[in-house]
């Protein structure tokens, strides 16, 4: 492994944010960035969603230093600085679903090679809350999970649902499956979006965060994604919603105004988890650790009770 960029000094931390290459299984070369503390009683390993990159995570990785926990995070294969998949860089591509849980591999190679302290705990936002899901369920050596606004099902009207799976099936028949998907481009949502009509966040400081990154390194942008990302997609959250429950303390959490991913599954999903609990953040949108401080910190507080173990005093 090598050192990589960490864009901003203003998102790099009081004790010094690092970010490194790193290299998955199949050869696909990601980014990985941690936030140490050397006080840390634990650490939270942050699955981002589809776009992010590990900047965006800089925010609350400070807020978890302040319960005395390090932080890592990671550029998922086709997005941030990782290696894109795809002739055009802002296509949103995977050949399959499961190729995350090499970069997952990879990315927990690291964390142990850096010695980061345990116990360990995962947040997995979106999609990365169904990578989280299934790294769980696969034997990541977590203490607890908390999945933000998972990506379990994708919020689809009924015959909107069926046209996509008809769609993006057909679509690699057809030698299609590396087009963008239906209504989307190669234009990065946040730069197409205002504030008030975006879906991910209603704070004017975080989506002029989001906007201003985009704009100095636009090498961090990413379009819709493609026919054959939406398939894998689909299965992949089919898939899931059939495996039983982990045994393990879970929290799951998403806002009331949430119009990207199914809330109802969520539901079901933590109605039949254990040691589960689903939170709902009245008049939150979809990323909420990167909304107003009302619902950011309601959900921090919430993040760390269920990792309490590793913020109790010894």
């Amino acid at each position: 492994m090598s050192s990589a960029p960490l864009y901003d000094d203003l998102v790099k931390g009081p004790e010094g944010g690092r970010a490194f290459w790193i290299h998955s299984g199949d050869g696909v070369r990601l980014r990985a960035a941690i936030w140490p503390r050397d006080t840390a009683r634990g650490t939270v390993l942050c699955f981002p969603g589809r776009t992010e990159y590990v900047e965006k995570y800089a925010e609350a990785a400070m807020s978890f230093a302040g319960a005395d926990l390090a932080t890592a995070t990671i550029d998922w294969r086709g997005q941030g600085l990782a290696d894109r998949l795809c002739a055009d860089p802002l296509l949103g591509h995977v050949d399959h679903f499961s190729d995350y849980q090499k970069d997952v591999a990879a990315f927990r190679t690291l964390a142990e090679a850096q010695g980061l302290p345990r116990p360990w705990y995962v947040i997995g936002h979106s999609m990365g809350g169904a990578i989280a899901l299934r790294a769980v369920i696969g034997g990541l050596p977590v203490t607890a999970a908390v999945f933000s606004a998972p990506m379990w099902g994708i919020r689809m009207t009924p015959p909107l649902r069926a046209l996509a799976w008809s769609l993006s099936w057909s679509s690699r028949r057809l030698g299609l499956d590396r087009t963008y998907a239906p209504t989307t481009s190669a234009d990065p949502y946040v730069l197409t979006e205002d504030l008030q009509s975006n879906r991910l966040t209603s704070d004017p400081a975080m989506w002029q965060f989001m906007r201003d990154m985009l704009d100095r390194h636009p090498e961090l942008g990413l379009g819709g994604p493609s026919l054959r990302w939406l398939h894998e997609a689909l299965k992949e959250c089919r898939a899931l919603m059939q495996i039983p429950p982990p045994d393990l303390p879970a929290l799951c959490y998403a806002g009331s105004e949430e119009a990207i991913v199914d809330t109802d599954v969520m539901r079901d999903r933590m109605a039949r988890w254990r040691h589960g609990d689903f939170l709902s953040i009245p008049g939150a949108r979809h990323e909420i650790l990167m909304e107003a401080p009302i619902f950011r910190n309601q959900t921090i507080a919430a993040i760390l009770d269920t990792f309490a173990p590793a913020v109790q005093p010894a």
